[in-house]
């Protein structure tokens, strides 16, 4: 039996090597796709957001997102740049059930309705787990009779794929309008969804997150996925993970003060060391979803201005945990800030930021 004590350092040792490497890992996913289908896309020129700069930058709002819904909700906003609607199927045990349409009529009635798995187009793309142009006269009757025949014949069906089984597909037409459909700039976009879930996925596992949100084709919520959505800061904030413990070896060497820290009994030790993982966790939210104020703040030397209200927000979340604990005296979320955020220089924050 390996000792629990260095399995915990070693686990995370490793949530903490993710953290670093997430965002260069998040733009590797946009170059490798696009390497292996970018050739493809040729000179198209068939929606706004075409081209490769286009692309990625479709690509990098998917990536914003930290959740699936928030991710799968970028993919549908993205994929109207390329077609005249689109809608996603959840598929579990044998079906596939709306989950939620873009640019249609009424996009909520997409969400439960029962596609036919069983002929046309969709059996082929389930069975071969590829995408593929076909006629509308091929898709599920029923859906075309309710939601409208395309302008166009054509419509495109496109998986997406987790842990190498079909989780979802994505369908996409012309709409009434007759937007033009480019099947490989969606490509693009589906495929990039698909891994950036498995990055979530295998960070979330890493992390040890106990909030236990349910992967795409173990139990989604088939109904409505958003009858619960909290304000997106709120959302996010309880999907922090919180339980894993920053081990003492990884917590010295971000200069932390917990492994100097005299006189704490483990129990308050523990307490020192979430509390200094949740508020560097805060800190990383707030990065990753103000990538362009933070560098402009670094720049300008006005961080704080320029972030005040997702700060404050964060600094309220991190008192109403910590703030009646132990911790509250090490003063963790200000140190981040200055560290994470400011990369140790507080000069950054501006004259407006007070500790």
């Amino acid at each position: 039996m390996p000792d629990k004590h260095a399995e915990e350092i070693v686990r995370n040792a490793v949530t903490e090597a993710l953290d670093r490497q997430l965002p260069n890992f998040r733009e590797s996913i946009v170059q490798e796709v696009l390497r292996a289908v970018g050739p493809a896309l040729g000179g198209k020129q068939a929606g706004a957001g075409s081209g490769v700069a286009g692309l990625q930058k479709a690509i990098s709002v998917i990536q914003a997102g930290t959740t699936q819904k928030e991710i799968l909700r970028a993919l549908l906003d993205s994929t109207v740049l390329y077609c005249g609607r689109a809608a996603l199927f959840v598929v579990k045990n044998s079906a596939a059930t709306g989950w939620q349409g873009a640019a249609f009529a009424s996009n909520d009635a997409i969400k439960d309705f029962a596609l036919d798995v069983h002929s046309g187009v969709t059996a082929r793309v389930l069975h071969s787990r590829t995408a593929e142009d076909a006629p509308a006269s091929e898709f599920d009757a029923h859906f075309v009779s309710q939601f409208g025949a395309p302008s166009d014949p054509n419509i495109a069906l496109l998986p997406l794929l987790l842990k190498d089984k079909v989780s979802a597909l994505i369908y996409a037409d012309s709409g009434p309008q007759g937007a033009a459909v480019d099947s490989n700039a969606l490509d693009v976009l589906v495929k990039a969804t698909s891994a950036w879930l498995e990055v979530i996925s295998q960070r979330k596992q890493a992390q040890k997150d106990g909030t236990g949100e349910p992967e795409m084709h173990s139990a989604p919520q088939m109904n409505d996925p958003f009858a619960a959505h909290a304000p997106l800061h709120s959302a996010k904030a309880q999907h922090l993970p919180t339980e894993a413990p920053v081990a003492m070896a990884a917590a010295a060497g971000a200069g932390s003060s917990v492994a100097s820290a005299p006189a704490l009994s483990p129990e308050e030790a523990e307490v020192h060391r979430k509390a200094q993982r949740f508020a560097r966790l805060l800190m990383d939210e707030i990065k990753l979803y103000n990538q362009a104020k933070v560098a402009e703040g670094r720049k300008h030397k006005n961080l704080y201005d320029r972030l005040k209200e997702d700060i404050e927000k964060s600094r309220a979340t991190y008192l109403k945990r910590y703030g009646n604990t132990s911790a509250a005296s090490a003063d963790y979320f200000n140190q981040e800030l200055i560290r994470s955020l400011a990369e140790d220089d507080v000069s950054l924050m501006g004259s407006n930021f007070h500790r």
